[in-house]
């Protein structure tokens, strides 16, 4: 058996070990490594079970697969434009609503920096159900000068007023080539209790780059910057990474949906 199988006459070629990795990595993406010690927990667990009946250990072992897919960290394409405002996280546009900056932000020095100017601002949010992807990416290029950790409640991330009373970790981010600034904001729900941010004040980040990850259910909140619209409706689902939220060059309304 040869060990190249050709795309087509005028392409490159892909070797049998490529092609399989691909196959690979659609059907078991990356796992984060936050995910490994509740994944060998479950594993363990279910090892016990099936020791006192195999029921309870064919339970422990689809809990033990869904724990291995909620940790997933797939491999995504972000669009790579400058301008692009790409959402940060996987769910689906909850609310899009015109609102204050969180509280808990600081008076930003720059007295030039629009967002911080603007009375209101257009907040979009992201809920993640426990099938989603829950890795969290930056949206958009620039560098942290803000990085903020808020305690809080644990209601439902559903409900508007999680954005102000719910845990959550605020990072305001000074958008490269522009005058404004971005906030996004990760937001414990229900049965999240844990949010990691790795995003430090001063740290440069390119669009679709990792920072962080919320465990089980949970929000994101994004802060667009002044006359910019959002290029997403509510209903709709978001690829963290890929889907466009906003293009802060566009000068477009704001997009309307229809379920059909």
């Amino acid at each position: 058996m040869t060990d190249k199988i050709e795309k087509d006459q005028n392409s490159d070629e892909i070797t049998v070990k490529e092609l399989c990795q691909l196959i690979f990595n659609t059907i078991w993406p990356p796992i984060h490594a936050a995910g490994w010690p509740f994944i060998s927990i479950f594993a363990i667990v279910t090892v016990l079970l099936m020791m006192l009946s195999q029921i309870l250990g064919f339970i422990g072992i689809i809990l033990t697969a869904w724990c291995v897919f909620f940790f997933r960290d797939p491999v995504r394409a972000t669009p790579s434009r400058e301008g692009l405002v790409i959402s940060p996280a996987d769910g689906m546009v909850q609310k899009i609503v015109k609102c204050q900056l969180p509280a808990e932000l600081e008076e930003n020095d720059d007295k030039d920096d629009p967002l911080f100017q603007a009375k209101e601002v257009t907040r979009i949010s992201v809920f993640l159900n426990v099938f989603d992807v829950h890795v969290n990416r930056v949206p958009i290029d620039g560098v942290v000068t803000q990085s903020i950790y808020h305690p809080g409640k644990f209601l439902s991330a559903n409900l508007d007023k999680a954005s102000e009373d719910n845990e959550r970790h605020t990072i305001c981010m000074k958008i490269k080539n522009h005058k404004s600034s971005i906030v996004f904001v990760q937001i414990a729900g229900l049965v999240a209790r844990r949010i990691l941010c790795d995003a430090k004040k001063d740290q440069e980040f390119k669009a679709g780059e990792r920072y962080g990850i919320i465990r089980f259910g949970s929000r994101m909140d994004i802060y667009l910057p002044p006359k910019v619209n959002p290029m997403v409706s509510v209903g709709q689902r978001m690829l963290g990474g890929e889907t466009v939220l906003a293009d802060l060059k566009s000068k477009e309304k704001e997009r309307m949906a229809e379920v059909r």
